[in-house]
């Protein structure tokens, strides 16, 4: 089984298992990690901000359209910023790092 790693604002390292098929937000909820999904994955938020390690980045698919809307509402945006409810974990994603940002920006509440 694919496995990936969550890096906590703090610094923190989180290796868990990462099932096929199921998104990055879905992982982390999972394993107690502290991503909100306030949208529950529909791309209505922001609040699922992943930072995806540059080693990784190029091994994901291009966002989609809504994504990029999304993301622009995101806290603390960098150049490899996804929303965790958009990267499905597959196979070739094994050993995927992310960071969690230091906040969010909830727009749904």
């Amino acid at each position: 089984m694919p496995k990936m790693v969550f890096i906590d604002p703090d610094g923190t390292r989180h290796k868990v298992e990462a099932p096929v098929g199921l998104s990055v937000l879905e992982v982390a909820h999972r394993n107690g990690i502290d991503i909100e999904g306030a949208c529950e994955g529909s791309l209505a938020c922001s609040t699922c901000h992943v930072i995806v390690d540059p080693a990784d980045f190029g091994r994901l698919e291009e966002p989609s359209e809504d994504e990029e809307d999304m993301l622009d509402l995101a806290f603390g945006l960098t150049k490899t910023s996804r929303l965790g409810c958009q990267i499905v974990m597959t196979e070739e994603l094994d050993g995927l790092t992310v960071r969690l940002p230091s906040g969010t920006n909830n727009m749904m509440g």
